[in-house]
């Protein structure tokens, strides 16, 4: 696979992460920092994120540099909304948003490196510009956008007032 021991931490931390987030969309329907799989998600993306600014397959600053300065931006800024604005149930709405943004903008370059290296010695795609990778891209991509709207209902209900007012 030609992976250096930078980019074997990488995988290894970018894995990790991507199960964290799973587990927390699946559990609680969103990326939730109150919990050890958030927690997994947040700081394994920060650090994934950082080791992939020293990984380079053509050399220099490339698109997937740019990704993830982007998603660590993303997810601090989540990350400040969780923390400094936690009884603010309308920051909850951009906080879902951002990580769940930030998820699936990881799995453009983990979709594409994965599917040029993955099987040994056949990979499912030649180079990017693959169609299957493209195909998969816009399957995420339509995931996320139910995933979204999912996410903002399911967080409207939650900030919705209940009446403690009983009428004698």
């Amino acid at each position: 696979m030609g992976l250096s021991s930078l980019g074997i931490f990488h995988t290894i931390i970018g894995v990790s992460s991507i199960a964290g987030a799973l587990i927390g969309f699946i559990r609680y329907g969103k990326i939730n920092l109150k919990e050890i799989s958030g927690k997994v998600y947040f700081y394994g993306t920060l650090i994934t994120s950082i080791t992939a600014l020293g990984i380079s397959k053509h050399g220099g600053f490339n698109p997937g540099h740019a990704f993830s300065i982007f998603i660590i931006l993303l997810v601090s800024v989540a990350y400040f909304l969780f923390s400094k604005k936690e009884h603010n149930n309308k920051a909850r709405y951009f906080e879902n948003f951002l990580l769940s943004f930030s998820f699936f903008l990881s799995l453009v370059p983990t979709v594409n490196e994965t599917f040029t290296r993955v099987p040994l010695g056949h990979p499912f795609a030649k180079n990017i510009s693959n169609p299957i990778i493209g195909k998969t891209l816009l399957v995420l991509f339509l995931l996320f956008i139910a995933g979204s709207v999912y996410q903002y209902l399911r967080q409207k209900k939650i900030n919705k007032p209940t009446s403690t007012y009983l009428e004698s």
